[in-house]
């Protein structure tokens, strides 16, 4: 049953037709308010608010519709146990939280039945906390449940003190009618809300879906150079010129770690000081390179000047001021191997090529450096090389095998021919003091054959079986000369002993043999027309024995002296780059120096052993 306006009976109560007239124009009035409150409910329910400020203009206008004093509206929290709600008071915010059952908007979403209160301290439900926090004083209370879509229970909408009495039953349904609009406008906003959520959750997943691809881009860039690479040297280049060009940088280099440990060298470089930083050496720690192999950390440095970690000196010496650079080690199994630097952002990467000077151009719009996905990319490129490396050194040391073998082989022809020679004699004379002379031969050069078999051996194994024994110059230089004679017959090469000491001496006369044999043969080797070989004996000091071995050879290659010693390193044609290596680690195992002096005239290596024994604590220290 309907119920008829409130003008409507104060007209009919009215005494003369004019003011039954006025007070129906009253109502109307108000009717058409209240018609233009819901318009404005409306507009605001279809509107794309955030969900606070849709519930702030959802309470004004219900207060504004109802004629109520104010109005709150109550959300039903996810697991259905709180109410919460915000009401603006006097310029203030608070916020009530209530439990289902709690107070009478608990007990309205427990039970989903509508409430209307003429006088709210007579009814149990009610709870006058908050009129007691706030000075406020309830009379009537309208409080009815929100149902979404499914018929759920979503919140709680509830008016206080209407102003001209309590809430009738017209109230009810208009305020009833307002909170199914009210009830859908809340989940469609929640559900627009989520969406947007669900999309920055979207973008956010696809950035680190295309970050993941550049991380795998670059892992497949790393096996597909190493695919490609013919040998060490190249496999570097590849990965450096790659990296600078992913990375948009100006310029790289890749550092490795010297056999001291205390060094590095400059293995490849790219862009504008190549020429003048390839193979040039750095201390280990000097430098952001040098303190990213030291700590094996991964470092960005976007603004060099002032930091301690780079080398000013040594920047200013190659006339370069990096504006940026990042550095990562490259680290395989617990091996510190080097490093790999890039320098200078630029932007967009350089359009000329892998490696040019940037110009100009490429910092109008200066960037503000390396950031944490170029680092990891950069880490991802140093973990795929220093593996890499280590395989691709395996395939170099695979492939020497056959070239050492070789080299043995050749090696074996001369104590195998003198051993030919001296069966020859044996079958020629019947004095057996001669033939007991042939036989020591004979047994000697077996001697020198197991020898250098066991030396490449333990080479290999990275043993150091050093016998340490008295040798008498004298005899040991006779036994050289002996030797290479027989080595050197037929290649034009002049032998030349200067012993200008020949006492005693402290050293391993197997392992000193190979190291004479090597250098002898890499000097007749760079003397294909013949020429001299010269060895000299002296003293420096007290401390020291000294070998000298000259030749009149042209001298080693540039590019090859700075790794001389190094494993597998050759200058010469079909050369397996082993024997310097292994005079190298024979001289370190006898805690001794080398050094080589090569030039146009000649190479003269010197060898420097200790005269006195090395105890087995320094040797450890």
């Amino acid at each position: 049953m309907s119920e008829r306006p409130p003008g409507q009976d104060q007209a009919a109560a009215a005494g003369t037709p004019a003011d039954r007239i006025s007070l129906l124009e009253e109502a109307v009035r108000r009717e058409q308010k209240k018609v233009e409150l819901v318009q404005d409910v409306s507009r605001a329910l279809s509107s794309a608010l955030e969900l606070d400020q849709l519930l702030v203009l959802i309470m004004e206008k219900v207060t504004q519709l109802m004629d109520a004093d104010r109005s709150t509206l109550y959300l039903l929290s996810d697991d259905g146990k709180m109410l919460w709600s915000k009401v603006v008071q006097g310029g203030e915010v608070f916020e009530i939280r209530l439990r289902v059952g709690e107070g009478v908007a608990g007990w309205v979403a427990q039970s989903g039945e509508v409430v209307n209160i003429a006088d709210a301290y007579n009814d149990t439900r009610f709870q006058p906390a908050v009129d007691l926090k706030s000075g406020y004083r309830t009379r009537s209370i309208l409080c009815l449940p929100m149902r979404g879509i499914q018929g759920g229970i979503i919140g709680v909408l509830q008016c206080l003190n209407k102003q001209d009495g309590p809430f009738i039953a017209g109230d009810e349904e208009l305020l009833g009618a307002l909170a199914s609009q009210a009830a859908i406008a809340i989940e469609n906003a929640k559900l627009y809300h989520s969406m947007v959520a669900s999309n920055v959750e979207l973008s956010f997943a696809k950035a680190q879906l295309e970050q993941k691809t550049k991380e795998l881009n670059a892992l497949y860039e790393v096996e597909k150079e190493l695919s490609a690479a013919v040998d060490l040297d190249e496999l570097l280049e590849r990965i450096l010129g790659q990296a600078t060009l992913v990375l948009g940088a100006a310029a790289g280099s890749i550092a490795l770690r010297e056999p001291d440990g205390q060094s590095l060298r400059f293995r490849v470089v790219v862009g504008p000081v190549a020429t003048k930083l390839l193979h040039k050496h750095l201390p280990l720690g000097v430098g952001v390179i040098g303190w990213t192999v030291a700590r094996r950390q991964a470092v960005i440095v976007n603004e060099p000047t002032g930091d301690f970690r780079h080398a000013a000196e040594f920047a200013k010496d190659l006339d370069v001021v990096p504006r940026h650079i990042m550095a990562a080690p490259l680290i395989d199994a617990d091996e510190v191997l080097g490093a790999i630097e890039i320098i200078d952002k630029v932007r967009p990467a350089p359009p000329g090529g892998i490696g040019r000077a940037p110009t100009e151009d490429d910092f109008l719009d200066e960037p503000p450096g390396f950031d944490e996905t170029d680092l990891k990319l950069l880490v991802l490129k140093a973990i795929g090389l220093a593996r890499s490396r280590s395989e691709q050194s395996n395939k170099d040391r695979l492939a020497s095998i056959g070239r050492m073998l070789a080299s043995v082989l050749h090696d074996l022809k001369t104590p195998m021919t003198i051993i030919s020679g001296y069966a020859q004699l044996m079958a020629q004379t019947e004095e057996l003091g001669q033939r007991e002379a042939y036989v020591e031969h004979i047994l000697r050069q077996f001697d020198i054959m197991a020898g250098m078999t066991r030396e490449v051996l333990a080479f290999a194994r990275g043993d150091a079986d050093i016998v340490i024994r008295k040798v008498y110059l004298h005899r040991f230089l006779d036994e050289v000369v002996h030797q290479l004679r027989h080595a050197l017959a037929g290649r034009g090469v002049r032998l030349e002993i200067d012993a200008r000491y020949d006492g005693t001496a402290l050293f391993d006369e197997q392992k000193m043999l190979r190291v004479i044999h090597n250098l002898a043969r890499n000097a007749a080797d760079a003397m294909p027309g013949g020429g001299r070989f010269r060895i000299s004996t002296g003293l420096d000091g007290d401390d020291w024995l000294v070998f000298e071995f000259a030749d009149d050879g042209p001298g080693i290659p540039s590019e090859v002296q700075s790794r001389l010693f190094e494993l597998f390193a050759t200058g010469k044609k079909g050369g397996t780059g082993l024997g310097l290596a292994i005079v190298k680690k024979i001289v370190d195992d006898h805690h001794g120096r080398i050094q080589c002096d090569s030039g146009p005239d000649g190479t003269t290596f010197r060898i420097q052993l200790p005269r006195h024994r090395v105890q087995e604590a320094e040797a450890a220290a």
